[in-house]
């Protein structure tokens, strides 16, 4: 992960449950009957509190929600940014658990509702806004919901269920790269792309008769080395600019081979 800015090092994260039944004793309780009301679901309610961004006066505050939900664009980068929060937490409490089957990645089209608005320190720290507004909007990367929608993903997943198709150790390791790189966490990112690219090298030689696959892996073999200088690097430091561009689009041409595999062979 690069390292923090002053604006996220200022920023406050609350994380509380909603909606929770009352919790009781740890007896045995007996079985219920199969058409009894089933218990409702808890919530999960995630504040990030812009703390570095802090108003003189209410009406100061009340012209900045205005103009935020008006501006094009302003709102996705709120909730980009509290998104970003939201998951570096997610993935410090993966590794502090050491629990491999933590969630460590949500995006805006898993949340209940959305809102953006102001408050004292004791109402955003509740979770409460002095004035709140609920915004709507698209999941988050327009270029992942490209590639999910080209992949078509739902036809994949019947055929890897069906035993028809095997799918291959690079498409895992890839995709861990890619989360860890938009998560901001390159060096881990540039671990993963490494061993990928190998993989992808073996399992996708020769896969089709198209002169882009075969122009795209004689690329990936001729940077190779770059991935595993990268890789190296990462092993030591945070990555140099220069790495970490590297790392970006050897991930992106990679991401194209796996792509038009499945595109063509349908």
């Amino acid at each position: 992960m690069r390292g923090l800015d002053a604006e996220a090092a200022e920023s406050v994260l609350v994380v509380q449950k909603v909606g929770a039944p009352a919790a009781g004793g740890r007896r045995r309780r007996k079985p219920r009957r199969p058409d009894a009301e089933a218990a409702p679901l808890a919530l999960t309610r995630a504040t990030a509190i812009r703390a570095f961004a802090r108003f003189e006066a209410e009406e100061e505050a009340a012209r900045w929600l205005e103009e935020a939900c008006e501006a094009e664009g302003a709102v996705e980068v709120l909730v980009d940014e509290a998104l970003e929060l939201l998951n570096r937490a997610l993935h410090a409490q993966a590794l502090a658990s050491a629990d491999p089957t933590s969630r460590s990645e949500l995006g805006a089209e898993g949340a209940e509702r959305i809102l953006i608005g102001f408050g004292s320190g004791e109402e955003a720290a509740a979770g409460r806004f002095r004035e709140g507004r609920q915004v709507d909007i698209a999941p988050r990367s327009a270029r992942r919901r490209r590639r999910e929608e080209e992949l078509r993903p739902q036809e994949r997943v019947a055929a890897i269920l069906g035993g028809r198709e095997r799918a291959d150790a690079c498409e895992t390791l890839l995709l861990r790269a890619r989360a860890d790189l938009d998560a901001g966490r390159d060096r881990e990112a540039a671990l993963q792309l490494r061993v990928g690219l190998e993989a992808l090298l073996v399992e996708l030689k020769g896969a089709l008769a198209d002169p882009g696959h075969e122009e795209d892996m004689a690329t990936l073999t001729t940077r190779r080395n770059e991935a595993g200088g990268a890789a190296n690097a990462a092993l030591r430091d945070e990555l140099s600019e220069e790495q970490r561009r590297q790392v970006e689009e050897l991930l992106k041409i990679s991401e194209r081979v796996l792509r038009r595999r499945r595109l063509l062979r349908g």
